[in-house]
């Protein structure tokens, strides 16, 4: 999951050095968080949050194939 939103964030940014995702695990979830630079942080995001209700969505059916409850923050 982790190598998914890499993958996916490091394609729609302009400064790809600067992506980070740290996996924590909570009590029945797995929380994916997402950092990006300031500048990058609207093409992550998109209008209206499309994109980055994409990435969700794309996490959340690679998860469902595990049976995982994934979420994907963006800090």
């Amino acid at each position: 999951m982790k190598e998914l939103v890499e993958i996916l964030a490091k394609a729609l940014v302009d400064q790809p050095d600067k992506v980070v995702v740290d996996l924590v695990e909570k009590d029945k979830s797995i929380v994916i968080e997402l950092r990006v630079a300031q500048e990058d942080m609207g093409k992550v995001i998109g209008k209206q949050g499309r994109i980055a209700k994409a990435i969700r969505m794309v996490v959340k059916a690679a998860a469902a194939r595990q049976n995982k409850k994934v979420i994907v923050e963006i800090v």
